[in-house]
């Protein structure tokens, strides 16, 4: 699956896609990543949907998220495992998060493939 980036509390742009690797495990590649640098912020998987704009700053927390770790860096390529028992099916969009003061900088849906 994957998204395109839209901005919330920040701009931010790139591209995010879940790729399966040889071993059959999964990660989180995002692609052409943007964005500001920040206190606290992580890499989400959840199962809220996309909202742009304003309306999308605050969503992330209120149902189930997997956080996959700190934002490795604000600008360019990165990649994140997936744990093995993550029900990918359930989770709809990825978020990068402020954990400090619960906000999204950005977000991408996460579409299949085609």
């Amino acid at each position: 699956s994957r998204g395109d980036f839209v901005t919330h509390e920040h701009d931010t742009s790139g591209r995010a896609r879940i790729v399966r690797t040889a071993d059959g495990r999964h990660r989180l590649e995002l692609v052409g990543l943007a964005t500001s640098n920040g206190p606290d912020l992580r890499v989400w998987l959840t199962d809220q949907p996309l909202r742009e704009g304003v309306a999308g700053w605050r969503v992330f927390d209120d149902g189930r998220w997997v956080e996959l770790g700190r934002l490795k860096g604000n600008r360019g390529d990165q990649a994140y495992d997936i744990p093995a028992d993550t029900d990918l099916t359930a989770l709809t969009s990825v978020s990068i998060w402020c954990k400090r003061f619960s906000v999204s900088f950005g977000a991408a849906p996460l579409r299949a493939a085609t």
